[in-house]
């Protein structure tokens, strides 16, 4: 199980520091690649449950969220731009804000529990950063997408998982949301034209 946690960690990081706008989509791909590992590991036998789970993530998370967002960002320029600002102070800021996190996590004294604890925490923690730092809509989108990751790892602590009509719904508002931030990407290009 710490397998896919470092994984859907490095995944968070990485991006955070050293990545563009434009690879979000990879990245948030990459995240849900590790919850549906997590999933799948989370129920030992493969009862429907669990297919349905990792099925739900791999269509919804891993393939669809990240098309629609990769299709938004062709047109956007911040998709060029860093995801955060490389600079000393917010790299500082971010690392702190990491260290915090897994102190957070350690309370749970249960090795799995504090380290899941601690990456949930380190996700919401570095996305409401990017959220202060980058003001495009583009960056705000890819920090809130991180959050809902945030939400569905954090199901990974609770002793029975939650049911497929909560999955479907947490689905729905997953989709939604880039929908809507999508959207609104686009239209920031599109109303400059539309002006004479």
């Amino acid at each position: 199980m710490t397998l896919p946690l470092i994984f859907c960690l490095i995944a968070t990081i990485i991006p955070v520091f050293f990545g563009k706008v434009g690879a979000a989509p990879l990245w948030l791909s990459l995240q849900a690649l590790a919850l549906g590992w997590m999933g799948l590991n989370q129920h030992h036998a493969l009862s429907a449950h669990a297919l349905l789970g990792g099925l739900e993530v791999l269509l919804v998370r891993a393939w669809l969220v990240p098309t629609l967002l990769r299709r938004a960002l062709q047109l956007d320029r911040a998709a060029r731009q860093d995801l955060m600002p490389s600079n000393l102070f917010a790299w500082g800021v971010a690392i702190s804000l990491i260290i915090l996190a897994f102190k957070f996590g350690d309370g749970a004294r249960a090795d799995i529990r504090s380290m899941t604890l601690g990456v949930v925490a380190a996700t919401v923690m570095i996305a409401f950063l990017v959220l202060a730092t980058n003001h495009e809509p583009a960056a705000q989108l890819v920090a809130l997408l991180f959050m809902e990751n945030a939400l569905a790892l954090f199901e990974s602590l609770m002793a029975a998982p939650w049911p497929l009509t909560i999955h479907l719904a947490l689905s729905g508002v997953y989709v939604l949301t880039v929908w809507v931030g999508c959207w609104l990407v686009r239209s920031r290009h599109a109303a400059p034209k539309a002006m004479p």
